[in-house]
């Protein structure tokens, strides 16, 4: 009987098989597509990462407000500051420092907040106003000072410092313009480093759902920080030989850039104060684009005037000028506000 012997072939002579198997055209298009692939994926890398970033901006650009190609010019820092001062009021017959404070100053809660029955705080007055309230005479001049004041303020946002925990965001993978850029969430709270003149900075306590970058502009009215007297927690006179530099302030009226909070606290939220009992504020300020003009109010002063003014309140809360309301301006010769 015969044997029977199978031949195998060997894997150089089935890789030739397979081979002749394919067509020759087929062969051809694979080889190019290889050829030409690894080039075209270098490339696509590396330029992909500069087209689709430009694409976006291009798109953002398109879709962005005219005035966002140009930003709106800061106005120049004021180069005087607020200062709170007294004015002058003399004593008539039958006047009493409860009624004078009452009708010159405004101050409708004088009677309990400088009250016998705490002698600390009718001392404190008496000290304030320049004589003894328990014997007033016909003539005596009395130095009456703003009750519990707000101070209008303009300046350059340095520092933006939250007050509570911030959630942390990813960082985007495409460039986000500048006037895309959100800033410091303040919702919770900050306190911002401001500039308000030349070597004189303030720190501003705000809460407020406008985003916050550094560099901008920013506008408040704020409660001017109150002279501290020993066991006389509610004092309402400033003192008027310190230093706004590096002062705390609490701020009732806000605008950033060119956005207005609508819905920041009203300053009489801030306590404590009484004006919604005196009907008004207080305000010191100083004339100027980059300070007190920004608020409209009817005043006729050259630039870098000090002045203090009487704001009175409506039924929402918001302070506004009046005709008729007082207006002080700072001499510098006494030290004192005269009237307007």
């Amino acid at each position: 009987m015969n044997r029977r012997f199978d031949l195998r072939s060997t894997p150089a002579e089935n890789l030739r098989v397979i081979i002749r198997s394919i067509p020759w055209r087929l062969l051809l298009v694979l080889s190019i597509l290889l050829v030409s692939a690894i080039p075209a994926y270098l490339v696509g890398v590396r330029w992909g990462g500069h087209v689709l970033p430009n694409i976006t901006n291009l798109f953002d650009t398109l879709e962005a407000p005219p005035s966002s190609a140009t930003p709106t010019p800061l106005p120049p820092l004021s180069a005087a500051l607020p200062q709170a001062a007294s004015f002058l009021y003399t004593a008539q017959e039958g006047d009493n420092c409860d009624e004078i404070l009452a009708f010159q100053a405004h101050m409708a809660d004088a009677g309990q907040i400088f009250s016998d029955i705490k002698p600390n705080t009718v001392k404190a007055l008496d000290a304030a106003v320049g004589v003894d309230c328990h014997k007033l005479q016909p003539g005596m001049i009395l130095a009456l000072s703003p009750q519990y004041p707000l101070v209008a303020l303009g300046g350059v946002i340095l520092k933006v410092e939250a007050t509570t925990p911030q959630q942390v965001l990813p960082t985007p993978l495409v460039p986000v313009p500048p006037h895309l850029q959100l800033g410091v969430d303040c919702s919770g709270g900050c306190r911002l480093t401001v500039r308000i003149a030349a070597g004189v900075r303030v720190q501003l306590l705000v809460q407020t759902t406008i985003p916050v970058q550094i560099g901008s502009w920013v506008w408040a009215q704020a409660m001017l920080a109150r002279q501290s007297i020993p066991n006389f927690s509610n004092y309402p006179y400033a003192d008027p030989t310190a230093s706004l530099n590096g002062m705390l302030l609490r701020v009732c009226d806000l605008q950033i850039g060119n956005t207005h909070d609508n819905n920041s606290l009203s300053c009489d939220e801030l306590q404590p104060n009484t004006i919604d009992d005196d009907g008004g504020a207080w305000l010191l300020g100083v004339t100027g684009p980059g300070a007190l003009d920004h608020w409209h109010y009817p005043l006729r002063f050259p630039a870098g005037t000090r002045v203090l003014i009487w704001l009175s309140v409506n039924n929402n809360g918001n302070l506004l000028f009046r005709q008729g309301n007082p207006v002080y301006r700072y001499d510098q010769t006494s030290g004192l506000y005269v009237r307007a």
